[in-house]
């Protein structure tokens, strides 16, 4: 019997469809991934029996990256990251260990059905996929189709079911139109980025930001939140004056009146018309009319609508918006998210989604009038090609969902049963009034037919006092006649709706993509999000979309991104070259590159006058072991070390804090340590600022602190802190961190794991003796006496804490990341003891690895 091998995005998405297609007949068992489930069940392929085993990935197999030394910002000239950097497709998440994963499945697979999202980014994971199950999978006979791609818009039984009916193969043009988006965005903003986070970090201590990014698509967008801002700072209010007139309906109401030149700027003609006004007695009516209006329904749902809606109406970023509408769609409540069309083909089943929706307790009785009566077909709108529009396709309750989900899914089901209701009618009434000289109007709009206005109410026409009976030559009292001084008002900072609504007009990103560019600006600290969801550039955006401007006004203008957008979508269709689009638009922005890094005083004009420089900046903290000065702890990020006297900059671990460590130096080059700590559950180790920045032996990298430093004799160094090799991570050491008493930790140098241990201890040291079971370090501890768990007056105790049944049950095992803590023990905890590795003969210190992964503190775990 043959093997069918069917490939989805996400495990969840692979479990539905695989239960679907079986109709719940499977069976099912995790991939050795431990991440991915294998799904596996009999059926017919191509007019014979077959095995079918469904599988998944989670996104992108690989990401692209460029080779050895060009990762290294010391290493390389930016301007090579053009056309000299080679590049190489690596795992986007080597922990999953996908690429082994789905060449285990694969082998000996005789065909692959690929169920991977259907746009641009799916098809590149398609033939992701493909690179690494085809070398593994049974050789065709006679040109037997191997590979087939399944295209689908929901997770319904219909849809899927069609689907397999009619797989088609992948698209390759639009895998490499990705392609070539990846390997720009790669090139052209990792040289941009790092030349000008080096060159600005290495000048100013306070532009609190980690990164000073630069991005194909997320520099225009924020050039578009800086440009209102400065629209704003140079708006000049104006001053002007409005005629405000009411008349007497009768006695107990009266109408105010809109005056039809609306507005004047200058007083004096103002007081004119006022004075021509204010004596009158009464108003004339010059005409009267009555229209019937209609408010139109909504186009059909998609991407950028809903992305805008859930920003200004429901308080979602666009981001957290799309994520929870993917979550919505993998778990079958709506269709697929990422669309670009708002027009539903002919041949839609718009009916069975409003079925789904029929006895839903909010809006049972208009779906089933609308059912009963007879559907309106939903408004022409653009067809982009892709999938149809935004669509609930099963009825939720909130209870399901959890309220953020609901009110997104609320949203999105109120659309569509608006878009197949009838446009609400209305009756608009106008009297024209003259009073002397001038002219005014008053118009009122009563509801004939509320129509879609009724299951999306916000869109509602307001409820307004009707008119009086009237016709032209009727007078009435004129209550009051006017002048009202006002001024005009600047704009507001952009809202993320309407920055989304400018990136769709000016094609800057994709419907995908969108949210992530939006998300980018905040991370670096260009942008703050204010109330009412409205982005606010901090000082940092605007030197920055300044400085492009100064330079090379096109790198932050949207012209030149979307012209490459539309190359790009020309090589999705096969109408334009990979090669050439790529080689030409890397050579424009090499050239803008080249001209940006000559005038770089032009934006750093522009920094000097907003930021500190490094020697003005931060508090002085730790000696310098060169001069024996204080050097200053610039706190903003990044956050480092700076010497003044040396010009020199020691860059720090990030995300936590900074202080001096008792005053102890480095035996190396007599820099004084500092200790960087995550919290008091996280964890903390010192290290010396010039070591961290410049590896003092062979097998230390730039970025290690003492508790991975390989000196043989430091108290302070792995060597003789080091207790065995990590319960979780394959390279970490567990580290006693020598500052935590009393409440005593120790922790991993590679990975988040802590485990806390012998709280309230007077004192916990590492013996340079090893345990006869594991050969882990042994720990050394005096406990206090009022609270000793020994028997007895013993207050001293030497064990190791994978295997001493007494440690074993004062460790508390966490993630330093979480902190959600871990099964403590109890019978049956512990199924077999570390060994380890790599200690120390007599009198020879080395770091602590132990031979075997699992040990005693494993069975946390379990």
């Amino acid at each position: 019997m043959k093997t069918v091998l069917m490939v989805a995005e996400k495990p969840s998405l692979a479990q539905s469809i695989a239960k679907i297609l079986s109709r719940g007949n499977m069976s099912s068992h995790k991939g050795m991934n431990g991440t991915c489930s294998v799904h596996e069940y009999t059926g017919t392929f191509a007019g014979q029996p077959v095995r079918f085993k469904m599988t998944s990935v989670c996104g992108h197999v690989m990401t692209l990256d460029f080779l050895g030394k060009y990762n290294k910002w010391d290493k390389v000239d930016p301007a090579e990251l053009f056309s000299q950097a080679p590049t190489e497709k690596k795992e986007a998440n080597p922990k999953l260990n996908m690429v082994k994963f789905l060449q285990v499945e694969g082998k000996g697979c005789d065909y692959v059905v690929l169920w991977l999202d259907c746009d641009k980014e799916g098809e590149n994971i398609c033939f992701e996929v493909l690179d690494a199950v085809l070398p593994v999978m049974n050789l065709a006979h006679g040109g037997e189709k191997t590979v087939f791609r399944a295209k689908f818009s929901s997770i319904t039984d219909t849809d899927i079911c069609n689907a397999m009916a009619r797989l088609g193969e992948p698209d390759h043009n639009e895998a490499l139109s990705v392609d070539a988006r990846q390997e720009l965005d790669l090139r052209i903003g990792c040289a941009f980025t790092r030349f000008q986070t080096k060159y600005f970090q290495g000048k100013y201590g306070d532009l609190d930001s980690s990164l000073i990014s630069f991005g194909p698509c997320q520099t225009p967008t924020l050039g578009f939140c800086v440009e209102r801002h400065d629209k704003i700072q140079s708006f000049k209010p104006e001053t002007y004056w409005v005629l405000q007139a009411k008349v007497n309906a009768d006695k107990d109401r009266s109408l105010l009146l809109d005056w039809d030149r609306v507005r004047v700027f200058d007083r004096e003609i103002a007081q004119m018309f006022l004075n021509m006004t204010k004596l009158e007695k009464e108003a004339q009516v010059e005409a009267t009319s009555r229209k019937e209006k209609a408010k139109q329904r909504p186009l059909a749902l998609n991407t950028v609508e809903m992305l805008r809606v859930a920003s200004s109406s429901l308080g979602m970023g666009p981001q957290h918006a799309m994520q929870t509408a993917e979550r919505l769609y993998t778990q079958g409540y709506i269709s697929y998210p990422r669309t670009e069309t708002t027009h539903y083909p002919e041949n839609f089943d718009l009916k069975g989604p409003l079925r789904q929706q029929a006895n839903h307790p909010y809006w049972a009785d208009t779906v089933k009038r609308l059912l009963a009566e007879g559907i309106n077909r939903p408004r022409k709108g653009h067809d982009a090609g892709d999938h149809p529009p935004i669509t609930p396709m099963r009825s939720a309750t909130e209870a399901e969902l959890g309220s953020e989900a609901w009110r997104l899914y609320e949203y999105i089901t109120r659309h569509f049963i608006a878009t197949v209701s009838y446009d609400c009618k209305y009756l608009q009434n106008t009297v024209s009034f003259r009073i002397g000289p001038e002219h005014f109007t008053c118009t009122v709009k009563t509801v004939i037919s509320p129509g879609f206005t009724e299951i999306m109410p916000w869109q509602s026409v307001p409820l307004e006092e009707s008119l009086p009976t009237c016709q032209r030559g009727d007078t009435f009292p004129v209550g009051e006649v006017k002048l009202l001084e006002k001024q005009t008002s600047p704009p507001d900072y952009l809202t993320e709706a309407e920055l989304i609504t400018l990136m769709e007009k000016h094609g800057i990103g994709t419907d995908a993509s969108i949210p992530v560019h939006i998300n980018n600006i905040c991370q670096r600290n260009y942008v703050v999000v204010e109330s009412g969801r409205r982005l606010k550039p901090t000082n940092l955006g605007i030197v920055l979309v300044h400085g492009y401007y100064k330079i090379d006004a096109e790198l932050v203008l949207p012209t030149i991104r979307s012209a490459v957008e539309k190359q790009l979508n020309l090589i999705a269709q096969g109408k334009a070259d990979y090669r050439q689009v790529l080689g030409h638009t890397l050579d424009i922005f090499k050239r803008k590159f080249h001209y940006f890094v000559d005038s770089i005083a032009g934006m750093d004009e522009l920094m000097e006058v907003s930021f500190s420089p490094l020697a003005a900046t931060g508090k002085p903290l730790s000696r310098c072991g060169k001069c024996h000065r204080f050097m200053k702890y610039i706190q903003a990020k990044p956050s480092r070390l700076h010497c003044s006297h040396c010009d020199e900059t020691y860059t720090l671990p990030q995300n936590g804090t900074i202080k001096l460590y008792k005053e102890l130096r480095c035996p190396l080059d007599d820099f004084e340590l500092v200790l960087w700590s995550s919290g008091s559950r996280g964890k903390s180790y010192p290290l010396c600022p010039y070591c961290y920045n410049h590896p003092p032996f062979r097998d230390m990298k730039k970025g290690m602190g003492c508790n991975e430093c390989t000196h043989p004799t430091c108290q302070h160094s792995l060597s003789m802190l080091g207790i065995g090799q990590c319960v979780e991570c394959e390279n970490g050491v567990l580290v006693l961190d020598p500052t935590s008493g009393p409440k005593w930790k120790v922790a991993c140098n590679k990975c988040n794991v802590v485990a806390h241990c012998f709280e309230n201890a007077h004192r916990v040291r590492v013996s340079p003796e090893t345990c006869s079971s594991c050969e882990a370090a042994l720990l050394d501890v005096d406990f206090n006496k009022a609270k000793s768990p020994l028997l007895g007056d013993e207050t001293q105790h030497t064990g190791c804490v994978f295997c001493d049944p007494v440690f074993q049950e004062l460790v508390e095992l966490r993630h330093a990341a979480s902190c959600h803590p871990m099964h403590r023990g109890g019978p049956g905890r512990r199924q077999g003891r570390g060994r380890a590795r790599g200690r120390r003969p007599a009198g020879k210190p080395s770091a602590r690895r132990p031979k075997d992964k699992m040990s005693a503190l494993a069975a946390y775990f379990v």
